[in-house]
């Protein structure tokens, strides 16, 4: 699908020319309902249309800065405020999420509303409406979780509609989701090939699906669902860092990305994660809360008096994971050592454009070699991963007390493709213990990819990961021979976070749309 989802020139004019705010409005421009919808191709076209928007890698990156996972040091790129707790409501990026989740739903609805007229084979035209509702239910699903009640709109609205419409209580929006998952799900194919690979699939709306149930607590249907999943053919790929690369991209472990194509549709993100020695800007980081989750090879946790864990020699004999998706101290990186921790080094934490916790990225990065251009790449953005599924279906055993072999054969699978051992039964026997595992096995296979703030939010565990100063590495010297470490000072502070549980679960609704909407009321906590 690198070629077919990008948009056709006279459908970027379309709707370019309704951008202004919220919903807006009808698409308008020289080609009319009549003379648009006359072919197969005008169908097809208009509904990559729809895709164009749907999600940003961007975000997909940045999400984990909300989280104890990331610190994001640069103000205006949109996710400090919101992670360290003084998010507002006058915030340009608090729109760019919303402004573009409603483009998206505008498209899809301008889509279904007209598709039908256009004389084409029934079966196609099922299938791609299934997609544009898809999209529709995927938007609805980021916005509810964001900003919690918002509102739900299913057809196309006059400016003055629009202008008028009023929050839908997250329950009915997530009744919503799930009814419309359920209903597209067998009008979708399995897979895909030659240019239609990246479309959604069967696996993505029930993945969907199962990550909804799980999310708003419904255990029963979040187990059947990611079942249905897991006989889907889905499988683990081989390497776990290899994985994220752009050779191995569309592989089976996939279930859901962003597809991106270098010069037409292109991934220009990149660049955000390396430090300045390496082309890149530092600019989302790593903090040390993450790399403490992490467990010594062994499988025992770094608290553990049995771990053999090395305050002055963390990095040594953890879980393949984490040097996998971080680049640490002394760590052998693009042809050297890494050295954040010396003020010699240019990567040193506190120079320009570089890591302000020590930690890079390296997930996504393993091999800058891959970019001929870090700023124009074509690698996708994984949204959706079989070893997701895995896991949830894992966490909806055991919230539902349905504890089994199943369980411990599905978190082994994501600990043995790492190189872990499998989960030591002895310890990891009950709820409570299991549920300490599964929730540690996501924060650190799933570190990275926008899904632990989520997992945060419906924890309720901000007061406990969110609050407080956010350290990273320890300062001392690395070995330029050979990244041997001695480590002297103490962690470096990014930054001190605040967080109300009253308030920072949910986003502010943007105020552009409440000075424009009075039916648009403010989340709590927030100035309207």
């Amino acid at each position: 699908m690198k070629k077919t989802l990008i948009l056709s020139l006279f459908l970027s004019i379309t709707f370019t020319a309704c951008q202004k705010d919220f919903l807006d409005r009808n698409p308008k421009d020289a080609y009319s309902n009549s003379s648009l919808w006359s072919s197969e191709n005008d169908a097809l076209v208009a509904l990559n249309g729809c895709y164009n928007s749907w999600s940003d890698g961007y975000h997909v990156l940045y999400m984990d800065a909300l989280s104890d996972n990331v610190y994001s040091q640069y103000y205006w790129e949109g996710y400090t405020s919101l992670g360290n707790g003084s998010g507002s409501p006058s915030d340009t990026w608090i729109t760019d999420r919303w402004s573009p989740s409603y483009s998206t739903i505008q498209k899809s609805n301008w889509f279904l509303e007209n598709v039908d007229k256009t004389p084409m084979d029934e079966a196609l035209k099922t299938r791609m409406k299934a997609e544009a509702r898809f999209l529709r239910a995927y938007q609805y699903f980021t916005l509810s979780q964001l900003y919690g009640d918002v509102p739900l709109v299913t057809k196309t609205l006059s400016q003055d509609e629009a202008n008028a419409v009023s929050r839908t209580a997250v329950s009915e929006i997530q009744k919503y989701i799930l009814d419309e998952l359920k209903a597209i799900t067998p009008e979708l194919p399995v897979k895909y090939s030659a240019n239609d690979v990246g479309r959604i699939t069967r696996g993505a709306a029930l993945s969907l699906k199962a990550r909804l149930e799980l999310y708003s607590g419904k255990y029963a249907d979040c187990i059947i669902t990611s079942k249905q999943v897991m006989e889907m053919g889905y499988s683990l790929f081989s390497s776990y860092q290899d994985l994220f690369r752009i050779q191995n991209e569309n592989n089976n472990e996939i279930i859901l990305d962003i597809q991106y194509k270098e010069n037409d549709y292109s991934n220009g993100n990149i660049g955000i994660m390396p430090s300045s020695t390496f082309g890149g800007w530092g600019s989302i980081d790593p903090t040390q809360s993450l790399v403490d989750a992490y467990e010594m090879a062994n499988g025992k946790t770094i608290d553990d008096p049995g771990a053999n864990y090395n305050k002055n020699d963390p990095y040594k004999g953890r879980d393949p994971r984490l040097t996998a998706s971080i680049v640490y101290p002394g760590q052998f990186y693009e042809g050297k050592y890494y050295n954040p921790i010396e003020r010699s080094s240019g990567d040193y934490y506190n120079g320009s454009n570089n890591s302000k916790t020590g930690y890079l990225y390296k997930k996504y990065t393993s091999n800058l070699s891959d970019y001929p251009d870090l700023w124009n790449t074509g690698l996708n953005m994984i949204l959706i991963r079989y070893a997701e599924i895995l896991l949830t279906y894992a966490e909806a055993k055991i919230e539902s007390a349905s504890i089994d072999n199943s369980v411990y054969d599905a978190i082994d699978a994501l600990r043995q493709r790492a190189g872990m051992p499998k989960v030591d039964r002895s310890i990891y026997a009950n709820q409570t213990t299991l549920r300490e595992l599964v929730r540690r096995e996501r924060r650190v296979e799933l570190a990275l990819e926008g899904l632990r703030w989520f997992d945060i939010k419906r924890w309720k565990i901000g007061p406990q990961v969110r609050e407080g100063k956010v350290y990273g590495t320890r300062l001392g010297t690395v070995d330029p021979t050979n990244g041997a470490l001695v480590l002297t000072g103490e962690h470096v502070e990014a930054e001190s976070r605040t967080f109300s549980s009253e308030r920072d679960y949910l986003w502010p609704i943007p105020r552009k749309e409440t000075d424009v909407n009075r039916n648009l009321t403010q989340n709590p906590g927030y100035p309207n």
